[in-house]
């Protein structure tokens, strides 16, 4: 299953029988692994108070967490390929539950950074982005569906996760909390182990090895097994070369960065509005603490606006698959930016809990948004069979921007002593990525549009109206599902 070979049999485990419990396991997953981040703001006074950080000190550790969750992901898909779904998913799990126990022990901030920053982000990337891949085997007819119903597990989870969060910690203190987490997350390998490899029928491709003989036992092998020919025998160094060169366009889709104009605009955008996105997700508990809230009452906030997500992002996904807004997706991507960037306007006019409240709806409403259409208008903007590529890319640039964003606005606090700032940097990123991003799109389409008036014939126009990616239809053959290591915000 690792190694494509899925396009040349049918399985009788697809869309039935044991693929729903696949989907549950994934459902699961989702929750444990990719909604874990946002209930580290519940913590966030606490840890500070422990080690005597400063606010930027301590906001590097959720920094972390969610950075190495999406630049993982070129790694984990080398792993999907080489040991299978089921390896990968068990391995994430055993990382997250170690890193968080070993994260109990820690004696200071930096310790924290490794073992549930680096280590237990890294199993949560294995988990998620393997668990979304194998549902790509499971689910031919009904994939969309249970993409759909996959992705409720993160709503779900980011309703859960800050209240159980803040019981064991009002009950235990972080450090047992932690101990109790690392042992929630090793139910990621109950998870990977219920999702055992696919078995195909015939007809075998002759490209595929024989029963008797193991899979990639020599080099040309290898090379039979991803699509490619034996042909005559190279240097070492320009063998070595050769690889790395494919390696970096198969993972990392440089080449289409710097020819396609659109994809530019759209990875700019999203890399540069993340550094605001995810500041409210980490430092709303700790504002509405420190303006007289209760701690369970603000851990309830974040707990608002994962359950609004659950219902939400299904119905955006719906909304934007409409033929209306076909090739005016990034229009609506955008507006929801927009919406999310003036919605923190709410809590520096006031912090009272009510006025939170409000907020919480308005957030949760435009954060659906940006969840359900961010990926669907990578889609629009590049051709599919580099979808994966593209995508490898997209969320390394978006991690180091995650990665760097939380700090600053810790810095920011610690330099002015208001966490109201932290809320106006949120504006500014969220706002400027809408204005950038819509009005660019907007001018490549007017481009686009001039570009084909002046041409007497078109043999095949494009797609959509703002992408410069040719999309000629090639001859139609089965594939096998593509890795994709797919993150969600």
């Amino acid at each position: 299953m690792s190694r494509g070979a899925a396009a040349h049999g049918i399985s009788n485990a697809q869309d039935r029988g044991w693929a729903w419990m696949v989907l549950l396991a994934t459902v699961l997953l989702q929750g444990l692994t990719l909604s874990f981040p946002s209930s580290t703001g519940v913590f966030f006074t606490d840890l500070q108070r422990e080690f005597q950080a400063t606010n930027s000190e301590t906001s590097w550790f959720p920094s972390i967490v969610t950075a190495v969750l999406h630049a993982g992901g070129p790694l984990c898909s080398i792993l999907v390929e080489r040991f299978g779904c089921r390896f990968t998913v068990m391995l994430g799990g055993l990382l997250s539950g170690v890193g968080m126990v070993a994260s109990s022990f820690s004696k200071s901030i930096s310790q924290l950074y490794v073992t549930a920053g680096f280590i237990t982000g890294l199993g949560s990337c294995f988990g998620f982005q393997a668990g979304v891949t194998v549902l790509g085997y499971y689910f031919v007819r009904r994939r969309a569906l249970a993409n759909a119903l996959a992705s409720t597990g993160a709503s779900i989870g980011l309703t859960l996760w800050p209240l159980i969060s803040q019981y064991l910690l009002d009950e235990m203190g972080w450090r047992n909390t932690f101990l109790i987490f690392g042992g929630v997350l090793l139910n990621a390998c109950v998870c990977g182990a219920v999702m055992r490899p696919v078995q195909f029928g015939p007809p075998r491709s002759p490209l595929q090895p024989s029963p008797g003989q193991e899979p990639g036992n020599s080099a040309e092998d290898a090379q039979l097994s991803n699509g490619a020919t034996p042909h005559q025998v190279e240097p070492p160094q320009q063998a070595r070369f050769a690889a790395c060169k494919q390696t970096l366009q198969k993972y990392l889709a440089f080449d289409i960065f710097c020819k396609n104009k659109g994809y530019q605009i759209y990875t700019i955008g999203v890399a540069w509005m993340v550094m605001g996105f995810v500041l409210p997700l980490i430092y709303l508990v700790p504002y509405a603490i420190r303006n007289g809230v209760e701690e369970r009452k603000a851990a309830l906030l974040i707990s608002i606006i994962g359950f609004i997500n659950i219902f939400m992002r299904p119905m955006a996904g719906l909304l934007s698959g409409l033929n209306i807004f076909t090739g005016k997706r990034i229009y609506l991507f955008s507006l929801a930016m927009l919406l999310n960037g003036l919605s923190n306007l709410i809590c520096i006019i006031s912090a009272d809990f009510s006025m939170l409240i409000l907020y919480c709806l308005i957030y949760s409403m435009s954060m659906s948004g940006i969840a359900a259409l961010i990926f669907q208008v990578l889609m629009d903007v590049v051709e599919m069979d580099r979808f994966s590529s593209a995508l490898g890319l997209f969320t390394i640039l978006e991690s180091i921007t995650i990665l760097l964003g939380p700090p600053l606005a810790g810095l920011l606090v610690d330099i002015t002593g208001q966490f109201s700032y932290v809320f106006y940097a949120s504006s500014f990123f969220m706002v400027s990525a809408a204005l950038f991003m819509g009005l660019s799109f907007c001018a490549l389409d007017r481009k686009n549009k001039l570009k084909e008036a002046l041409k007497p014939t078109s043999n095949s126009p494009s797609r959509y109206q703002y992408t410069e990616v040719p999309t000629n239809p090639g001859p139609e053959k089965q594939a096998a599902p593509a890795v994709m290591y797919i993150t969600s915000i």
